[in-house]
């Protein structure tokens, strides 16, 4: 089974955890987009969608989704998300796509995160693919510093400005036996917006869309 046909295999399980006339969080990648994609046609209508991207929107919008601000709702129920790699403990890489600040501002403020994800993106340890880290532009060679003493080795996402104006480091050779204890780590370095590991608010539900059908772990 190709990729594509994984990621809409998860998409479409996720559609049962929607409930009618509900708000839900919507986050941003392919398999997101497949995600949009069903949910538009799907016999349960949800009321509106709150976006971790500008990409999702403009999606969200031209499938006649309503999209409001995260600040007109107390709380989300769902929040609906991909990421870059996962673990069977649902811990996380995101960012890719470079909407990791929005999305764990959203997946923090819904009572369950379902992750969706074709079996690529399993693996036993998070920090194969390169971690995502928003910081603020005046800070980015301060960080790049700093997170060498971690051994990573940064690199600037030239072509990418975020949503919010920052920029992104990709640093790869990181060792990421502890995702929790890292994001906490990293957190605290000046300049540093958000982090790309979902570790200390994990994912509830991950689906892993496969030949073989969707595991839910």
């Amino acid at each position: 089974m190709n990729a594509n046909a994984a990621k809409e295999r998860a998409a479409r399980a996720a559609l049962s955890y929607v409930r009618e006339d509900r708000v839900i969080g919507i986050g941003t990648g392919s398999t997101v987009n497949c995600f949009i994609d069903a949910l538009a046609t799907a016999p349960v209508k949800v009321r509106a969608a709150v976006s971790s991207s500008n990409a999702s929107t403009q999606r969200l919008r031209a499938a006649g989704i309503d999209v409001i601000d995260l600040n007109e709702v107390d709380s989300l129920e769902l929040y609906v998300d991909g990421a870059d790699e996962a673990t069977r403990s649902r811990e996380l890489i995101k960012g890719g796509g470079g909407a990791l600040t929005r999305e764990k501002i959203v997946a923090a403020a819904a009572r369950t995160f379902v992750c969706i994800v074709d079996e690529t993106k399993l693996v036993q340890q998070l920090g194969k693919f390169p971690l995502p880290i928003e910081v603020i532009p005046m800070a980015r060679r301060y960080v790049s510093g700093r997170l060498a003493e971690f051994g990573g080795r940064s690199v600037w996402r030239r072509e990418t400005v975020t949503d919010n104006g920052n920029h992104i480091l990709d640093v790869h050779d990181l060792s990421i036996p502890d995702p929790a204890a890292l994001e906490r780590e990293l957190n605290q370095i000046p300049g540093v917006v958000t982090v790309g590991l979902f570790a200390l608010r994990p994912a509830d539900v991950l689906l892993i869309g496969g030949a073989s059908g969707v595991t839910t772990l």
